[in-house]
């Protein structure tokens, strides 16, 4: 801030912790690495942000004030400049009163003996120690001369401490950019793993009651454990439908806020309010609580036909993170609907099952308990029909309704002309009319056992590809909508999932949609494995779940239909290169490793095509270079044979990620590691068998590389056929290094496998051994990379 005005907030408790500024300033930042400056550059069109700002709101939790004060001098028309500003300063204040009720609640007085529990809604007394210090926080909205309103943040507590943003609205949606998030070089991050959380929980103890179509009524015990100890208040998520009506800590009634999420974020578009428990004395070093949260709300979403959607609104129950925990649920809902949870059924002494009629009569009780720590835990609501399959002693259920969601698309009408019924007798007086023929419309129930079938077998080729299959069974269950949703040991399956192939070509739907949504179930049983068992361990990591599971699935289709199987990755090849309305390149969205970042205003589909579509991409790459290089390394025969065999050494290295990582969350850098495991020689950039030019180049990056061989030039000399050329790699930066298969064809027309070559940068010569009778050189002509089309 360089010339203005600067107006500080009300001291509260012997702090200062905010202040508005209107004048000149300016602001620079230059992110340490590529994809931070291209996910700048995408939003600002540069690398570097230099910005000038003519007003600006700070909150902090420091001495900011105390150092601006020493660089300011008192203004006579300061009465003005407040009363112009206090309501914009009022309204940006409360995105950070929760963040800050975190840092100054270490702080309140202790409560001891009978004293009564701290009430918020009467103001807050004296800071216990104003001289405390924590993790320093700085949140400036900035309203720039360019680039219009955005905001910077530093949090000294976050893996990424600093972060560059701006809400924008998209098609009546709003969305909240983030420009650039990192640590900055100095702080030590970037080498160092996210620290460990000081606050975990060992199980939860969930109680509801499910009314149809819409109501849950819940008590959730929540078993928390305390690390290092010192906080005052902890954060929980619950959607934003639930209010909470007691929250009690070890029997004891607890103060509570439950606040809205930031509008455009991440976890706002999921329906989630925070929830600051805020307890009477500071949180001891290994303490153990027990809270317990009451709550209502009307969470369920009624479809029609028997159908509900659990968890369109939000979390149904309070949580944090992703870190695995054990679940204890008892559910009481009418007589005349089926539920389905995570985990096992269970049931109490003299019982015959999980179900029972023990209340009045028109209620059930059906209790689960997880087989093991699981991320999260959820269940299905539906007037169903069961099927049942066995993946060795594997039980793999199947729930549909007889119907659809009254939402779900009709089939179009048939019209049969007159000729169509030639040779069958009619009447002399008048020609037949057309018929109109209206098909049936789907049935989710009678296609249940194909479903519950289909996924068994989807389990054994898994459990050979990748290790055991986790759980002790799967329930796939009818969901509302096209999407679908994997839990451990439950999938919520769209209804378009349960259709069969003559009610998909009853809606006409194109062969390559068909292909897909044939596919989803295969999908999200590989969730079991990653997701599910495996978690990932930021948001940078999250592709590796949705990349390796939805090539899973397309692994199950190269078995039964290799054409179907090149027709998806073609398609997500297109997609990739496709331009939106601005004629920016999807692809140019990001990498995959910024995640939900990559779910923005330029890209509202960023996420799903990148996440999904490239991460198919990379692992589809990662196995055709191993399993070619490790071929040509032990026979020189070239490709081993088309379908997928669980000895390749892609196979492998996903084998060893279940046993080490079971349970446990993996990191992107993490994976490449137990690749490197299994690199063969010929993939050994600069003679170290490291995968750092594939997680840079291609991981990291957002090329689709066009490839061309030129100066090809084949010598035979003293019975040794010899081939050498260069390899162009166009509309590449510098440095990317790619693992071209190079072919060559003989008289015959066979494709011959020669060898890989690391096409590094723009050009890039080699010299590879033939057999004799060579005529061409083929670059890839398997599409087995992500390229462009000539």
């Amino acid at each position: 801030m360089d010339d203005g005005t600067l107006a500080f907030t009300e001291d509260i408790c012997g702090r200062i912790t905010g202040a508005f500024f209107e004048g000149e300033g300016e602001i620079r930042l230059r992110p340490p690495n590529r994809v931070e400056r291209g996910s700048l550059a995408l939003f600002t069109g540069g690398a570097i942000l230099e910005e000038q700002f003519t007003s600006g709101y700070l909150r902090f939790n420091d001495d900011t004030a105390a150092v601006l004060h020493r660089y300011s001098t008192p203004v006579p028309e300061s009465a003005e400049f407040i009363k112009e500003w206090a309501d914009t300063s009022r309204m940006l204040a409360e995105f950070d009163a929760l963040r800050l009720l975190l840092d100054f609640s270490h702080f309140l007085p202790a409560e001891y003996g009978r004293e009564p529990a701290l009430s918020l809604s009467k103001g807050l007394p004296p800071l216990r120690n104003p001289d405390g210090k924590f993790p320093p926080l700085l949140h400036a909205h900035l309203l720039g001369k360019t680039l219009g309103g955005f905001e910077v943040f530093w949090d000294a507590a976050g893996a990424e401490p600093l972060w560059v943003g701006q809400p924008r609205m998209k098609d009546g949606i709003p969305f909240f950019d983030i420009w650039t998030s990192f640590a900055p070089v100095g702080t030590g991050r970037a080498a160092t793993p996210p620290p460990v959380a000081d606050v975990s929980i060992a199980s939860f103890r969930i109680r509801a009651s499910v009314q149809p179509p819409t109501m849950l009524r819940a008590s959730t015990e929540v078993n928390v454990r305390i690390r290092s100890g010192g906080e005052r208040t902890l954060l929980f998520e619950l959607s934003h439908y639930l209010k909470i009506d007691a929250l009690e800590a070890d029997g004891r009634p607890v103060d509570f806020i439950q606040n809205p999420a930031l509008e455009g974020s991440q976890r706002q578009r999921k329906g989630n309010d925070l929830v600051a428990v805020v307890f009477p004395a500071p949180l001891a070093p290994g303490q153990e609580l027990k809270l317990r949260f009451s709550y209502a709300g009307e969470v369920l979403s009624e479809a029609g036909n028997g159908l509900l959607y659990v968890g369109e609104r939000g979390t149904w129950y309070p949580n944090f993170g992703l870190s695995p925990a054990r679940f204890e649920m008892e559910f009481r809902y009418p007589a005349n609907w089926t539920l389905v949870a995570t985990g096992k059924p269970v049931s109490r002494a003299g019982a015959d099952d999980a179900e029972t009629n023990e209340q009045a009569a028109g209620e059930k009780v059906s209790r689960w308990t997880s087989e093991r720590p699981i991320p999260v835990a959820g269940f299905n609501l539906g007037k169903y029909v069961r099927a049942e399959a066995k993946a060795g002693n594997i039980l793999v259920e199947a729930y549909g309704t007889k119907g659809v969601e009254k939402s779900f698309p009709k089939a179009p009408a048939e019209v049969i002309e007159e000729r169509a019924f030639r040779g069958l007798p009619s009447p002399k007086s008048r020609s037949l009319e057309p018929m109109v023929v209206i098909p049936p419309p789907p049935s989710p129930a009678r296609d249940a056992q194909a479903v519950a079938d289909k996924a068994a077998k989807a389990i054994g080729s898994f459990s050979q590809w990748f290790g055991p299959y986790p759980y002790g069974s799967l329930a796939l269950t009818q969901m509302p909508g096209n999407l679908s949703q994997g839990w451990p040991g439950l999938v919520f399956l769209s209804s378009f999932a349960f259709l069969s192939p003559q009610e998909q070509a009853d809606l006409r739907l194109d062969p390559v949609t068909r292909t897909l949504d044939s596919q989803v179930l295969v999908h999200e049983t590989a969730h079991q494995w990653w997701g599910d068992l495996v978690l990932w361990k930021s948001y940078r990591d999250q592709w590796i779940a949705e990349g390796l599971a939805n090539y899973a699935a397309l692994l199950i289709l190269e078995q039964q239909n290799p054409a179907q199987f090149r027709q998806v990755l073609e398609k997500y090849r297109r997609d990739l290169l496709s331009k939106n309305k601005d004629g920016e390149r999807l692809r140019d969205a990001g990498p995959v490793t910024l995640g939900q970042r990559l779910e923005s205003s330029r890209f509202p589909g960023g996420y799903e095509a990148i996440s999904y579509e490239r991460g198919t991409w990379l692992f589809h790459m990662l196995r055709m270079m191993l399993r070619d290089s490790e071929a040509a390394s032990h026979s020189r025969k070239g490709r081993a044979n088309a379908g997928a065999n669980s000895e390749e050494p892609f196979f492998r290295a996903l084998r060893k990620i279940r046993e080490r990582y079971a349970g446990k969350t993996i990191s992107t850098h993490e994976l490449m590691q137990v690749f490197e495991e299994e690199l063969p020689r010929p993939l050994w950039y600069e003679k170290r068998p490291k995968l750092d030019w594939f997680l840079e180049g291609w991981i990291e990056g957002t090329a689709i590389p066009e490839l061309e061989a030129r100066e090809i030039r084949i010598t035979e000399k003293a019975g040794v056929t010899t081939v050498t050329g260069v390899i162009v790699q166009k509309d590449v930066p510098d440095d990317l290094v790619t693992a071209v298969p190079v072919y060559a064809t003989t008289a015959g027309n066979a494709p011959v496998f020669l060898g890989e070559v690391l096409a590094d940068g723009a050009e890039t010569g080699f010299r590879l051994i033939a057999p004799s009778g060579v005529r061409k050189l083929v670059l890839d002509p398997k599409q087995t990379i992500l390229t462009a089309p000539k």
